[in-house]
């Protein structure tokens, strides 16, 4: 979508290219090594830029800040704490954690895999409120989701486009969402961080280009793509997708990859998460 107006505005034809390998760091390594002449930017996502340049150190070709220069960020993707109801009688956070505490390591948090923002969310969660489960990671939600509705696995965090349905069936009972805020969509359920003070785990997308790109074009990207993301028939498709589209300066997304990238190390270590 992004692409395709970048197109119609400057009148040149923009290529999208899927670059795969490293949970998207192969891209980025590559972005990292482009001409820093305005012609190639990334899309990119919390993973890639806030939590690998940790979790994975000295296996990528990139440090985020160092090597790449934020644009804007146009997504963000409220990540779920679901249970399942027959695993677990929880209904809220607090009784969650009383129940944690209660069964300490014999409760299963499952996730799209090592690393991500839905394993490292168990894992602050734990930190938090001084509770421990034991993390069954999956290659991936969908291979994630069947166990947790038959009852394989207890609880999970995961993006809410993916869970609404399973909720809205009653499979799984939706304790919080792990936004600092409550979301419009859903005001009757609470935040997380309403029990759990300051706790926020999110996906979220953003745009970036090479380190040395002059700032009047990633000025000038960053307009472009934040008028696009303010159009109602933009944000009506994301609303679609279940994705909160946003719009951000050059140093409001620089700020976040930073924040962001300081809140995971610290749990990458406490944790000790190691790359699979």
């Amino acid at each position: 979508m992004v692409g395709d107006h970048l197109g119609k505005v400057t009148g040149q034809v923009i290529v999208p290219e899927n670059i795969g390998g490293g949970g998207g760091t192969l891209a980025l390594g590559r972005l990292a090594r482009s001409e820093a002449d305005g012609t190639t930017v990334a899309l990119a996502s919390t993973s890639n830029l806030s939590i690998h340049p940790t979790l994975l150190k000295d296996r990528i070709q990139y440090q985020t800040l160092r090597d790449l220069a934020p644009i804007t960020q146009i997504s963000l993707v409220p990540n779920l704490l679901v249970v399942n109801p027959e695993r677990i009688k929880a209904r809220t956070v607090q009784e969650l954690i009383d129940h944690l505490k209660a069964n300490p390591e014999k409760i299963t948090f499952g996730s799209s895999g090592v690393g991500t923002t839905q394993h490292l969310a168990g894992e602050l969660f734990m930190q938090r409120t001084g509770t421990k489960m034991t993390h069954v990671a999956y290659k991936g939600s969908s291979q994630m989701m069947p166990d947790l509705i038959a009852g394989q696995i207890d609880l999970a965090f995961d993006n809410a486009p993916l869970l609404w349905p399973h909720i809205k069936s009653g499979k799984l009972i939706a304790l919080g969402t792990a936004t600092a805020e409550r979301l419009t969509v859903a005001p009757e359920l609470p935040a997380i961080a309403e029990t759990v003070p300051g706790f926020k785990a999110v996906a979220w997308h953003g745009f970036l280009a090479p380190v040395k790109t002059p700032k009047a074009l990633v000025d000038a990207y960053a307009k472009t793509i934040n008028e696009f993301m303010q159009r109602p028939e933009t944000q009506k498709r994301f609303d679609e997708l279940g994705v909160l589209p946003m719009h951000t300066s050059p140093e409001a997304f620089a700020k976040l990859i930073a924040d962001e990238a300081a809140q995971w190390s610290k749990v990458i270590e406490t944790a000790g998460v190691k790359p699979e």
